[in-house]
């Protein structure tokens, strides 16, 4: 009886040969999704076709030697660093964003309702430096970088389109207060002085929820983009998330991940910084499938329908904006 590795060696060259094969090992056969008992040569292949659409030479066997085969799909295998690097054309799944950002991830190329443009979507603090929209944060025209610049990324060489328009967000701290309230606090501070020098008063506007973290980029050139998501394939269409949901993202950090959906409709607060926070409603949680720089990836489910845009999360939980609302607030769709 020949060894599992003998059988890999003989037999590795041969099916490197056939459609859609990148790997071959030994574990124990799979059916759907569980794995069972029995003993297998893997063959590990891109994406799994049904027997009857492959030409007869590409059909994997179904034993080898004393061994059955199992067919075990899992993507395409790349290095693991491409998603850091520069990619002309860039596809989502990558490393992007705003010039005074770290970098994020470009989640998807989605099409302008109005003019029919190409757009890059992504987070508005990945692409629009989490602007309120009157903060100076950013403005229509700023650069965005493919790599982000944490990632290296500089201008002009890695400029790979333009912030087009974002969905500012209303920051807790309520951010900036309007002429007339700052004069009527300076005003009362004024009076409030005479009597009490230690106190002071400051008006603060009070924080909106929000619905979306979310921005486009118009691309320098269409060229420069594709629309396939690394590691997933082409989106077919948009869905609301559900309970108990299967879904899974192709990020920055982490690559492709995947998770189900354990709540929706939650209202989370979520931090923006060490002092700064803000409360986001509507919002659909998963398990966790996410870090840092994988803000941005958009989440699909297992038939490739778009069903929200990743924006936050914890070790514990990957928080998510639903993805009909991202497009109605954008005026975009697929």
């Amino acid at each position: 009886m020949l060894d599992y590795k003998d059988i890999i060696e003989r037999y590795k060259n041969d099916l490197f040969q056939l459609e859609h094969v990148v790997g071959i090992g030994f574990g124990k056969k799979e059916k759907n999704g569980k794995r069972l008992d029995e003993e297998a040569i893997i063959v590990l292949v891109d994406k799994k076709v049904p027997e009857q659409s492959l030409q007869s030479k590409n059909v994997i066997p179904r034993e080898m030697e004393n061994y059955k085969t199992d067919v075990i799909e899992i993507g395409e295998i790349q290095f693991q660093d491409l998603r850091t690097e520069k990619m002309r054309p860039a596809q989502p799944g990558i490393s992007i964003g705003h010039y005074k950002i770290s970098a994020g991830t470009f989640g998807a190329v989605v099409k302008d309702k109005k003019t029919g443009q190409p757009m890059i979507l992504s987070n508005n603090h990945v692409l629009a430096n989490i602007s309120n929209g009157k903060d100076g944060r950013s403005k229509k025209g700023d650069p965005i970088l493919q790599p982000g610049s944490y990632d290296k990324g500089k201008r002009p060489g890695d400029v790979i389109g333009y912030l087009e328009r974002f969905v500012p967000i209303d920051r807790k701290d309520g951010g900036n207060i309007c002429p007339i309230a700052r004069a009527a606090g300076k005003i009362t501070n004024a009076i409030i002085k005479v009597f009490k020098p230690d106190y002071t008063i400051k008006f603060v506007k009070k924080a909106e929820d929000n619905l979306v973290d979310c921005a486009l980029a118009r691309p320098a050139d269409n060229s420069l983009i594709k629309s396939d998501i690394l590691g997933i394939g082409n989106v077919t269409g948009n869905t609301e998330p559900e309970p108990g949901m299967k879904v899974r993202k192709s990020g920055r950090t982490t690559g492709v991940t995947s998770g189900n959906v354990r709540v929706v409709g939650a209202t989370v607060e979520v931090q923006l910084s060490q002092e700064e926070s803000a409360i986001f409603t509507d919002q659909f949680i998963t398990e966790p499938m996410s870090e840092s720089g994988d803000s941005g990836s958009l989440v699909v489910d297992k038939d490739n329908q778009a069903v929200g845009l990743l924006f936050a999360g914890s070790k514990k939980a990957t928080i998510c904006n639903k993805i009909n609302t991202v497009f109605e607030k954008l005026s975009i769709e697929i």
